[in-house]
């Protein structure tokens, strides 16, 4: 962990870098934790769409070999893409063989192996270099992508199918502030990505408010190329996090925690989203803003 983090060239637009690795220690203890709490009927419930608890972690064990063969190991064997095959279709489809051919490991096996490959991924994460060059963020529109938002993008998974097996067993989103504050600064990450074919005149800002301690503001601002910047037909290249504020934004979009980020991993719908938020400004701005989504999906 001596290599500090810094911006490598050409991402200052995904924003300051994030520092997820000291939690995967955390998150881990979490995750056992409210596994071993789980009942036998708890195992049974359904956590996602056609995925019971036992299902989902299954899923996750299936995340942390993965991460361990591939990038410490070097593993180079395993799925490949089926022709015309979208990352999407990929993704999904290589989950469900994962988890289908796992129905037969019992849910205190899933466990204990958990317990031990888990501790495994910490320890790579803990010591992984933030600056290097990493696995692609399809979300954020980047590939490859800085390994700390890479690891940042496993943590906030790793949270959000904690929070699922906790929702299907009858407890709420965890609150610990240390963990949803890194979660929501990293699913804000796709907001550049989600405005890139919104069209708005270049150094349009437009923000989002998540209101709490765990929340903060991001403003995602309307950029320009290099060459279109010198004439006068300036248009828009992406939209960056990296610009400072001026003025006042087109678009504010506030939301509560809870909402943001069932948002971004699309527990709820835009629409939804919406009609909760506190919108001020361009409308049309709010709504684009409302579509992001930060897994794939």
């Amino acid at each position: 962990m001596d290599s500090p983090l810094s911006d490598v060239p050409g991402h200052s637009w995904l924003g300051a870098p994030i520092d997820a690795r000291p939690l995967f220690g955390p998150e881990q203890a979490a995750l056992m934790a409210t596994l071993r709490g789980l009942t036998p009927a708890d195992w049974r419930r359904e956590a996602v769409p056609g995925w019971t608890v036992r299902d989902l972690v299954a899923h996750l064990l299936g995340d942390f070999y993965g991460r361990l063969a591939r990038d410490r190991d070097g593993q180079q064997e395993g799925p490949r893409f089926a022709p015309g095959e979208t990352l999407e279709a990929f993704i999904h489809r290589i989950n469900q063989e994962w988890v289908d051919a796992h129905r037969r490991v019992s849910p205190a096996a899933l466990v204990d192996t958990l317990d031990l490959v888990g501790a495994q991924v910490a320890r790579f994460f803990e010591t992984a270099d933030p600056d290097a060059p990493s696995l692609g963020v399809s979300w954020a529109g980047v590939d490859p992508a800085p390994m700390w938002l890479d690891s940042a993008r496993d943590l906030t998974e790793f949270w959000t199918h904690r929070q699922q097996i906790r929702h299907a067993t009858g407890h709420g989103t965890d609150p610990d502030v240390r963990f949803l504050s890194v979660v929501l600064d990293t699913f804000m990450r796709a907001l550049p990505h989600t405005l890139r074919r919104v069209d708005a005149r270049v150094g349009t800002q437009v923000q989002v408010r998540i209101e709490g301690p765990a929340g903060g503001t991001w403003t995602a601002t309307a950029t320009a190329t290099a060459t279109a910047a010198a004439t006068a037909t300036a248009t828009v290249d992406r939209w960056s996090l990296a610009e400072p504020e001026t003025g006042h934004p087109a678009a504010t979009v506030g939301l509560d925690p809870e909402t943001a980020w069932r948002l971004c991993t699309r527990g709820v719908q835009p629409d939804t989203a919406l009609a909760r938020a506190r919108i001020e400004g361009d409308r049309r701005l709010a709504e684009a803003a409302c579509r992001i989504v930060s897994i794939i999906y």
